[in-house]
């Protein structure tokens, strides 16, 4: 006769099963996740371009993927299978993120536990889940999030050997963001010696070459606008490498295979030091020649960091181990407040359309000065659609681009002229001025033919009445 399932048997003993590792780290990267979502209302430009890109029929997508933004292209398929199934605004925009952010907290733990017991591996979660730049993307609509919990997923599946898995799930992450692909060379480190992982990573390789090319010929405008790594970037990149290099010193682990302590001790070194340095200093490495380094596009490089520094204090022995984690707590707290309020991204694209909504008058003309600040309305189709864009030759739909086309200088004069009143909208004082024709004539023509009524600042933002001389209101 069967006997009876150990649940049925023992409720209680099976719920002391579930160990603390296993719960704590995704449970606290969901609560810290919710906490603010909504960010005070707001959204940045990056979120508002997943928005309305997402939201387009999948058809226009397709033709959007083979013009610019291919290396998003599988994000904004996922994206827009989220708002079909429930359209929730601020929520369905960041829940995937919240959701990948909990499961890479529960990966970083898993690898923990595979290489450092119980303890290490419910202290890597954790700091993992607290760490504030992990905050800021769990409540970020972009792919970073998820492109982290990829390769934390695939490391894990590496220690277990299990190619196939292995080769799937990086691939995915890469799919989602090219730069996942750093992580091979991480990964090489501690496994290049195994035929199956050689095997798994030339065919995640090849798998991703189709994407490669086509994003490779939008690289001038997918990535033109970043510069070379500042000191800034070098700056927090030796800090990270100190933190890495100290706590790779202390980092304890147990011996779950017979390897030994020192045997395991190795190993974990061996994963994680590689996977917190090399993306990003490889990264930063080639941005001297290619400009292409954003500390975001390698985000999942600190889960290599919070596998150390929870390995690390797993093996602590008294309380003074502890006083440097004491210390950050209260910088820790400041900044994850900070990261919950709109002043945290670059700007607020729907402060702005709310400033655009208290100034205009229905049939006003809208002028954006940049033209790629056209993305701080298309989020905003009640306040975008009752203006006049004068300088729009064809739509972010129709002309399968993420801003649209606008009309060549010469028209785009005319129209400004034959406007009463112009809206513009204007990067902060002190930014760059873009050189172009187009840009140059929109600054000129109102400039010299229309009065400045009012100039109102908003987050990373400003937005400007002008008006016919005579015209500006009381």
């Amino acid at each position: 006769m069967e006997s009876p399932h150990p649940l049925r048997q023992h409720p209680e003993a099976a719920i002391r099963r579930i160990a603390p590792w296993r719960v704590l780290p995704p449970l606290v990267a969901a609560l810290l996740g919710l906490w603010g979502l909504e960010r005070g209302g707001s959204m940045w430009r990056d979120e508002s371009v997943t928005w309305q890109v997402a939201h387009r029929p999948l058809g226009g997508l397709w033709e959007l993927l083979g013009q610019v933004d291919a290396v998003h292209g599988l994000y904004y398929l996922l994206m827009h299978g989220v708002f079909l199934a429930w359209d929730g605004g601020p929520w369905a925009l960041r829940l995937p993120s919240v959701a990948a952010t909990a499961l890479a907290a529960a990966g970083v733990a898993a690898i923990g536990h595979r290489l450092a017991g119980e303890r290490a591996a419910l202290l890597s979660g954790l700091v993992y889940a607290v760490l504030p730049p992990v905050q800021m993307y769990a409540q970020e609509g972009r792919s970073y999030a998820i492109v982290a919990a990829a390769v934390v997923w695939a490391t894990y599946l590496m220690l277990r050997e299990r190619w196939a898995a292995y080769a799937v799930v990086l691939l995915l992450g890469c799919w989602l963001h090219e730069f996942a692909v750093l992580a091979l060379l991480a990964h090489a480190v501690t496994a290049w010696r195994s035929r199956g992982w050689r095997i798994a990573a030339g065919a995640v390789v090849v798998l991703l070459l189709p994407l490669a090319l086509v994003s490779a010929r939008q690289a001038e405008q997918q990535l033109g606008w970043l510069g070379r790594p500042s000191w800034q970037d070098w700056a927090a990149y030796g800090v990270l490498v100190a933190a890495v290099l100290l706590l790779a010193r202390g980092a304890g682990s147990r011996d779950p295979g017979g390897l030994g302590e020192a045997g395991h001790r190795s190993l974990l070194v061996r994963v994680a030091v590689p996977l917190a340095l090399l993306p990003p200093g490889l990264l930063m490495t080639l941005s001297l020649v290619h400009p292409w380094y954003v500390d975001r596009y390698v985000l999942y490089a600190l889960a290599g960091l919070a596998l150390l520094a929870g390995a690390r204090l797993a093996t602590a022995r008294g309380w003074w181990p502890w006083l440097p984690v004491a210390a950050l707590l209260v910088p820790f707290g400041i900044w994850s407040v900070w990261l919950r309020t709109p002043e945290s991204r670059k700007d607020d694209v729907l402060a702005v359309a709310a400033a655009v909504r208290e100034r205009a008058r229905p049939g006003d003309a809208v002028a954006f000065l940049p033209s790629r600040r056209r993305e701080w309305l298309l989020s905003s189709p009640d306040v975008y659609g009752g203006l006049r864009d004068v300088a729009l030759d064809r739509s972010p739909v129709a002309s399968h681009s993420l801003q649209g086309t606008e009309l060549p200088a010469a028209e785009i004069r005319e129209a400004l002229v034959a406007s009463p009143r112009v809206i513009a909208l204007l990067d902060p004082a002190g930014q760059p001025l873009d050189p172009y024709p187009r840009e140059v004539v929109k600054r000129e023509t109102l400039a010299a033919r229309f009065e400045l009524c009012s100039v109102t600042g908003v987050r990373g933002a400003r937005v400007a009445l002008y008006a016919r001389p005579g015209g500006c209101p009381a």
